[in-house]
C-alpha cells in the first residue's frame, strides 16, 4: 500500500498538464566528491534539490526521466529513472554520455568538480602529513559534462546553469556561447535570494532550501542563441 505522501504526489501528477508526453529528458543532479586518498577528498556543498526537483516536475509533466546523481542524501522522485549513483565527475560524463543519445532534453544541474587529482593516494598517508604539515596536489580538469553533450552529432536540447555572484547575465551569455547550448539560466546564489535578516543567521541557512520542490516564487533570467527557439515561459 503507498504511504500518504505518495498517494499525494501521485494524485499532484495526475492532474498536471502533459506538456512532455512522449520526451525523454535526461538530468544531472548534486556535486561529485574527487577523491585525493581513501579518505579525503574535494567536493563543494551542492545538495541535489533543484536537480531532483526538475526531475520531478519533468515526470509529472509526463516525461520519461533518468536522472544521474552524485553523493547526495534524497531518495528518487516517483516516476523517474534513476541512474546508478555517480561520484566522480569522470564518472557522471561517462553515465551521462551513455544515456544522452537517447534522449530529446538535457538538463545539467550538477555540480560537476571543476578539477580532480592527477594521483589519487591507495592509502592515508599519517607519517606524511605530521612531516610536512603543507602538502602540495597535481590537478587535472575534469570533463566538461555539458559541453561534451553538446558536440553530439545530434544532441539534445541542452539546458545549463551559470551560479554567480557578480555580473550574472554577462557571464551566463559567455557560458553560453562557450559550450555551444541553446539555453543557460543565469541563476543567483541561494544567498542572494533570501531576505536580508535570514542571510545574518546563518542557523537558518537549511530552513531556506529545505524543501526539494522549486518554489514558484524563485525568477530565473536565461539566455538562448539565436539559432534556437526560446521556450515558452511556464504559465
Amino acid at each position: 500500500m503507498l504511504e500518504a505522501a505518495e498517494l499525494r504526489d501521485d494524485l499532484i501528477a495526475f492532474f498536471q498538464p502533459k506538456l512532455l508526453a512522449g520526451k525523454r529528458v535526461l538530468i544531472t543532479a548534486g556535486p561529485t566528491f574527487e577523491p585525493i586518498d581513501p579518505v579525503r577528498g574535494l567536493t563543494n556543498r551542492s545538495s541535489g534539490k533543484m536537480g531532483f526537483a526538475i526531475a520531478r516536475a519533468a515526470a509529472e509533466a509526463g516525461a520519461d526521466v533518468t536522472l544521474v546523481a552524485g553523493p547526495v542524501r534524497l531518495a528518487t522522485p516517483r516516476g523517474v529513472t534513476p541512474a546508478r549513483r555517480q561520484h566522480r565527475g569522470s564518472e557522471m560524463h561517462d553515465a551521462t554520455l551513455a544515456a544522452a543519445p537517447r534522449s530529446d532534453v538535457f538538463v545539467a544541474t550538477a555540480a560537476v568538480a571543476d578539477w580532480r587529482v592527477a594521483d589519487v593516494a591507495e592509502r592515508e598517508d599519517q607519517e606524511g602529513r605530521r612531516a610536512a604539515p603543507c602538502r602540495a596536489f597535481e590537478l587535472v580538469e575534469n570533463p566538461d559534462i555539458l559541453a561534451a553533450v553538446a558536440r553530439l552529432p545530434k544532441p539534445p536540447f541542452c539546458v545549463g546553469f551559470a551560479a554567480e555572484s557578480d555580473d550574472l547575465v554577462a557571464h551566463a551569455r559567455a557560458k553560453l556561447a562557450r559550450k555551444k547550448v541553446p539555453l543557460i539560466v543565469a541563476q543567483p546564489r541561494a544567498a542572494d535570494l533570501r531576505p536580508r535578516r535570514q542571510r545574518a543567521d546563518p542557523g537558518r541557512r537549511a530552513t531556506a532550501s529545505a524543501s526539494c520542490r522549486a518554489p514558484t516564487s524563485w525568477r530565473w533570467r536565461a539566455s538562448w542563441s539565436p539559432r534556437s527557439r526560446p521556450p515558452a515561459a511556464p504559465r
